[in-house]
């Protein structure tokens, strides 16, 4: 299954706080058919963003969310253009959130993509990548090969 395609990368966005840049996400995940109420699936973002911090360091998140809204499990990429304050490991705000949505039946492929994903930013090399591609297609299949990978 593809968890991620060229329209789940979105590049040079202009969200202007963590919550708004939650809710545009869910915005488009709902208009990908990722996910049936965008309102729910912010919602089930929010829960787990209270549960603690989503942010890793150097400009990224791992923001991840389980719902029965989520229809099927999925990454999208949100590069914003400026950083935005996000509780984080180092205190920095984020302007890079690999979010993961999955269904709510599904636990083990959340945790398989929440393990998958956080093994990858930790990768400089992708780390580089991410940050540095403005080509959606070279980020979602460096993505696809990752999560491909046991």
């Amino acid at each position: 299954m593809d968890f991620v395609s060229d329209d789940q990368i979105l590049l040079g966005r202009e969200a202007e706080s963590r919550h708004e840049l939650l809710r545009m996400l869910c915005a488009q995940a709902e208009a990908l058919g990722i996910v049936k109420d965008d309102e729910a699936a912010y919602q089930a973002f929010l829960a787990r963003e209270e549960l603690g911090a989503t942010g890793l360091t150097e400009g990224f998140a791992v923001p991840h969310a389980k719902s029965a809204t989520i229809v099927r499990p999925a990454v999208m990429v949100w590069k914003n253009k400026t950083a935005v304050p996000w509780p984080s490991f180092d205190e920095k705000p984020v302007d890079i959130a690999v979010a993961l949505f999955v269904p709510e039946a599904n636990r083990e492929e959340h945790i398989r993509l929440l393990s998958k994903t956080a093994v990858l930013l930790m990768d400089s090399a992708f780390r580089t990548m991410l940050r540095e591609s403005e080509d959606a297609h070279t980020i979602a299949s460096a993505i696809l090969d990752a999560l491909a990978q046991e």
